[in-house]
């Protein structure tokens, strides 16, 4: 539903899971003299949420200027009483528990270690082929549930110690224990990318020892400070977390084979779990068409490059890879999806702030390439490269010494550091989005924090939180421990080895990572779009420690990894606390992750690089080309070689993007007073993180892919919701999840068996003659560098 249509009353599908049944939590017999308290609290809560209909935010201000403490303890039970306040919950998760459903079951446990296991080792592996393989946790929701009911069938009904084999139907605890399990231990350790970039690509190589302690300080210590954000980020029904209301419909779909009522779903009769099996068959049959056989069909919109493929203008305009894309049709979903994730797991209102945001970024790079200083005309509109002033790829090996530092002499006789109009607006935009980040927390939910940091009860309870406190909570302090502990394994490996990191610089990162994890947390919660600290912690070692790259990758792994994961693992809490896990068991489950997935990680890496021949070269027979640990190496160089300072500093080539730290911070500060002089206006719904932080994956996205998984999510969460609200309710998420599986199942097997192979389809057009033109070639350069001659000053620092 678009942002207008909140202001009309929100007509929600009458399922199974929107009826509110009796939870033995009613507030009839809370004390009607408390309700004027609790009401101007959840009225200050609530007063800027863009989920909140006008509706009821003005019954809550009508109640409290009548003064009538009855009427304000009905208003406040009808927003948080039996029921989520906001639709996309109410149609995602159930409102009712049962607390004697199985969790930690043997049989959870056993399927949980084989596809952590699995899946932690696979996706290093597969992360370093051109495909890019990811196995996603959604992959193994799907996977998993024939697992558990083949256990239920063959598993005998008996007690081993007293703890039952076989406790009955696998059930969606179970389930969801499975898949969080794996999901922690699921995506590839950042530290890995350290590693690669290091040994592969600077020849430095430190061993077992140092490469267990850096995986499981990430990775620990992230998880140990997500469950201290648990009070601000998990238990508050505003932290929606939009991302994982999916996981929870497709959870449900899974294990809810009823019909759907026509009368409530716009006609449509056909059950969510008979429409996941035939959306995921779907895509997962038709997606081996543009994977092996017709691989043009990914990039449909950019026709004409095949009309004209030497035609620098057409390729410019309408090229997908280097170009700006501006015709965003494709028939694979991997194409909007692959670096943005689904668009339909977006709320409407994020959507068109990053449609905004990507508008803005468009014509940004258009401004950059064809109006600014003539030294962008020499380089592709968009490339995920660092280039010099001959327009070639920057040759590192040309200004690094032994001891891996800059050689200043050999970078003067050599080039300075350049990259391309929508490369250069990417960094500017970072900047703007990181401050904006700061300032919109500290105005809109400043006065939350401060509360929440005060009493951890002071969250006006929804009925997913009354639910939850069934069970015993896992305390602050055993997280607090693993923070502790990683933290100490963290400057071991900074101190013990030559990483040119010091004591002091160990500690800022850290303080950088716990400073921006709330913040960035908030606005991902609400927005379901994440700041990077990449930039920030990429910018600050670079002043700190300049011409140190291993010191550069390692601050920024600390800062940017440790708050990233933590975030990831905040995420997988919310799903807990949605579908009811019990705390402790979550904390058990997602700890022996974090731990088994290091350990596993680190002997996938090390077996990779000793039975892989030529890894991580554009020549390596089974395409192991390690293109993440390139992005990687290409930002230490930028940031911990060269430095911030000869890029952004006063007189650099690339200063004027400084100008947006202060639009960055301005915007916000300026929304918010708007939106409290007029609280129900356009204001509320205005994130400028998400618009600023919509380049944050470009590159390597490229704008082609953005505009698509915009034109997508657009369509869905604003056109289909507004006009198909029932259908919209009952089956967006489905679709959105089962098409995300279909895709990931049948990427997986072209990856392990076409790719790794090297087999390939037999070549005509639509898989070969496509690729002529010159965005596909990388070359939609406005003006070609005569031979001898280079762009940019005659001189430089």
């Amino acid at each position: 539903m678009g942002i207008m249509s909140r202001r009309k009353r929100e007509e929600v599908p009458a399922d199974h899971m929107a009826q509110a049944t009796s939870t033995g939590f009613e507030d009839e017999d809370a004390p009607v003299g408390n309700a004027d308290e609790h009401i101007r609290r959840l009225r200050d809560q609530h007063r800027f949420d863009p989920f909140m209909d006008d509706e009821k935010l003005d019954a809550v201000d009508n109640a409290i200027n009548f003064g009538d403490a009855e009427k304000e303890a009905v208003v406040e039970s009808s927003l948080i009483g039996e029921n989520s306040p906001y639709a996309e919950v109410r149609n995602s998760v159930s409102n009712t528990d049962d607390v004697d459903m199985p969790v930690d079951t043997v049989r959870a446990w056993c399927i949980g270690f084989i596809t952590c296991t699995v899946v932690a080792a696979m996706n290093l592996l597969m992360g370093q082929h051109y495909t890019g393989l990811i196995i996603t946790s959604s992959v193994v929701q799907l996977v998993s549930y024939p697992m558990g009911r083949g256990l239920e069938l063959l598993l005998p009904n008996i007690d081993i110690f007293g703890v039952p084999l076989n406790p009955g139907p696998f059930n969606k605890k179970e389930h969801t224990l499975i898949t969080m399990m794996t999901a922690a231990g699921a995506s590839m350790s950042y530290a890995f990318d350290i590693l690669l970039a290091q040994q592969q690509f600077y020849g430095q190589e430190w061993g077992w020892g140092f490469q267990i302690l850096l995986t499981l300080s990430t990775q620990a210590m992230g998880f140990g400070v997500a469950g201290l954000m648990r009070r601000f980020l998990v238990w508050p029904a505003a932290m929606v977390w939009p991302q994982t209301l999916i996981t929870c419909t497709v959870m449900d779909s899974l294990h809810d084979h009823s019909v759907s009522d026509p009368s409530k779903t716009n006609g449509w009769r056909i059950g969510r779990y008979r429409f996941f099996l035939i959306v995921a068959g779907s895509a997962f049959l038709w997606h081996w068409i543009p994977f092996v056989i017709a691989p043009f069909l990914s990039y449909l919109g950019n026709f004409p490059t095949w009309a004209a493929p030497d035609n620098i203008a057409v390729n410019q305009v309408f090229g997908g890879l280097a170009g700006l894309g501006i015709i965003p049709l494709s028939l694979d979903w991997t194409i909007p999806t692959g670096w943005f994730l689904s668009p339909l797991q977006y709320p409407s209102f994020a959507l068109l702030n990053l449609g905004f945001g990507g508008l803005l970024f468009l014509l940004g790079t258009v401004g950059l390439g064809f109006a600014a200083a003539d030294f962008y005309k020499y380089l592709p509109l968009v490339a995920n490269k660092n280039y010099d002033h001959f327009g070639k790829t920057y040759n590192t090996t040309r200004v690094v010494t032994d001891d891996l530092q800059l050689d200043v002499q050999a970078y003067k006789d050599y080039s300075p550091l350049f990259v391309g109009p929508a490369f250069a607006l990417a960094y500017a935009m970072s900047f703007a989005g990181l401050i904006s980040n700061l300032t919109h927390v500290f105005f809109f939910y400043g006065k939350d924090i401060w509360r929440r940091v005060k009493d951890s009860k002071y969250e006006e309870p929804d009925i997913h939180l009354k639910l939850i406190r069934n069970y015993k909570e896992a305390p602050e302090w055993w997280f607090s421990i693993v923070f502790v502990i990683s933290f100490i394994f963290g400057i071991v490996a900074a101190l013990c080895w030559a990483t040119h990191l010091t004591w002091w610089a160990y500690i800022i990162t850290i303080l950088i990572g716990l400073f921006f994890i709330l913040p960035v947390g908030m606005i991902q919660a609400v927005t379901n779009s994440q700041t990077g600290l990449n930039v920030i912690t990429e910018l600050i070692v670079g002043y700190m420690l300049p011409g140190r790259p291993v010191a550069m990758m390692l601050f920024k792994s600390f800062g940017y990894m440790f708050a990233s994961n933590g975030l990831q693992y905040v995420s997988d809490m919310k799903v807990g606390h949605y579908m009811k896990i019990p705390p402790r068991s979550m904390f058990r489950a997602q700890l022996f992750a974090v731990i088994w997935l290091s350990l596993v990680q680190v002997a996938t890496f090390n077996w990779m690089l000793g039975s892989l021949p030529a890894i991580c070269t554009a020549d390596q027979a089974q395409g192991f080309t390690c293109a993440g640990a390139r992005t990687f190496f290409n930002a230490s160089v930028i940031w911990g070689l060269i430095g911030p300072r000869r890029m952004f500093g006063p007189g650099a080539t690339y200063a004027w993007c400084n100008w947006f730290f202060l639009i960055g911070a301005v915007l916000p500060i300026i929304q918010y007073y708007v939106a409290r002089r007029y609280p129900r206006s356009m204001a509320r719904y205005i994130f400028w993180p998400a618009i600023f932080g919509v380049s944050g994956m470009i590159p390597p996205a490229t704008i082609f892919q953005l505009l698509c998984w915009l034109t997508i999510g657009l369509a869905f969460n604003v056109i289909v919701k507004r006009r198909y609200v029932g259908w919209w309710g009952r089956y967006t998420f489905v679709l959105s999840g089962a098409m995300d599986i279909g895709t990931a199942i049948c990427l997986t097997l072209f990856a392990l068996g076409i790719g790794l192979s090297g087999a390939s389809f037999p070549k005509w057009w639509g898989n070969d003659g496509f690729t002529s033109s010159l965005d596909q070639q990388g070359q939609t350069m406005s003006w070609q560098l005569p031979d001898g001659e280079f762009f940019g000053p005659k001189t430089w620092d």
